[in-house]
């Protein structure tokens, strides 16, 4: 493969910001998104938190929330990378678990209308966007990077010059419900590689990029880094429970599409759920990745002030690793007060963001039934 492919264009938002950049802001300032559950009746439920969007109208819940957030991060996006609203000749890949199923929920049960035709997001961007391929990449948790990597391979391949990668996910009360059975104690918040995490708690949002082809240039748009490689695999060792070997596997492979070695690697934004599962099979992939290696890079990770944003987590830990390489700013992880025997040694940043030099990022992005995607970025000067 060559050396990459140019990030042209960013647009995200989330309970904590509505764009990348306040996003990012919001996380260095230790600001959380975290509040008691405003969707649906939360009396029903143990949990009693999410990572909500505040965008409903007093009164109740109403559909297509999902959809106008997906509108919203993909006309940043492809504004900032000089698209404008004609993406009539640009491939968008989308990842998501959920679609609109919360649409599904509320026209079901309460009565609200709802076309079925709307439970494509390419109904939606072929309206506003005039988009012709759309294309939708439902890989649970890792979903936003699966479409990235497929992205990739369109560019690579010379079936398409840009492409417009993105994902979202809305909190439904259904499962909501599912993950509300699955802990011995309900979570209060997130606390990833903390002692006292209970599990994960669930965010929304959406975010999005626009690849160009190196040798092709932006287009009259910005450049916000280079994304240097994406790598993909899946076990389907279990359900739900992540499989150290295969993420290592994985985090391998993303290095060896980079052409970068752990050495190389500054920043390392961890998928970090909170969930006993995820954090310890995560942290023995990266020890086992990264042993012997003489500078380890700073690690982080957003979801306790996010919330699992599912399909958009990541794009979301993208995005910040990209205004992280950017600013010289890496965002820290709230709740970690004490950590597990795992993640021993580690450059965890806690408490506050810090100050650092950085060229190199890696993000990690897995998702059940082993679904695991990890990205490797590169700032550009």
């Amino acid at each position: 493969m060559n050396g990459g492919h140019l990030v042209t264009g960013l647009g995200a938002i989330a309970g904590i910001g509505r764009t990348s950049a306040e996003i990012f802001d919001s996380l260095c300032a230790g600001h959380s998104g975290l509040g008691e559950i405003k969707g649906f009746d939360r009396g029903r439920f143990r949990t009693r938190h999410a990572y909500e969007i505040d965008d409903r109208p007093a009164g109740g819940d109403v559909p297509l929330r999902a959809t106008r957030w997906l509108e919203h991060a993909v006309a940043q996006a492809a504004a900032e990378a000089g698209l404008g609203d004609d993406l009539s000749d640009v491939p968008v890949l989308i990842g998501t678990t959920l679609r609109e199923l919360r649409s599904v929920e509320l026209s079901w049960r309460d009565g609200i209308p709802f076309d079925v035709r709307d439970l494509h997001f390419g109904t939606a961007l072929a309206r506003r966007f005039g988009a012709a391929q759309t294309y939708t990449v439902a890989n649970a948790c890792s979903a936003s990077l699966y479409a990235a990597a497929l992205g990739v391979d369109l560019l690579t391949t010379g079936a398409a010059d840009t492409v417009l990668v993105a994902g979202v996910d809305t909190i439904t009360e259904s499962t909501y419900g599912l993950l509300d059975r699955c802990y011995a104690e309900a979570p209060d918040r997130v606390r990833p590689f903390d002692r006292a995490r209970r599990g994960m708690l669930q965010g929304e949002g959406a975010a999005a990029i626009v690849l160009r082809r190196e040798e092709d240039g932006p287009a009259g748009g910005r450049v916000y880094a280079r994304l240097r490689g994406v790598a993909v695999n899946c076990d389907a060792v279990h359900p739900s429970a992540p499989d150290a070997a295969t993420i290592a596997a994985a985090v391998t492979e993303a290095h060896r599409r980079a052409r970068v070695g752990p050495e190389d690697v500054d920043l390392l934004m961890l998928h970090g759920t909170g969930t006993a599962l995820n954090d310890e099979a995560e942290a023995h992939a990266i020890g086992k990745v990264f042993g012997g290696v003489p500078r380890l890079p700073r690690m982080t990770a957003i979801k306790s002030m996010t919330g699992h944003t599912a399909g958009a987590s990541g794009l979301h830990s993208l995005l910040v690793a990209i205004e992280s390489l950017r600013a010289g700013f890496v965002p820290p992880i709230l709740h970690l007060d004490d950590p597990i025997d795992e993640v021993a040694g580690f450059p965890l940043v806690r408490g506050s963001a810090i100050a650092e030099e950085m060229r190199i990022a890696q993000v990690d992005s897995f998702g059940f039934g082993g679904l695991n995607a990890v990205a490797v970025v590169e700032r550009m000067d």
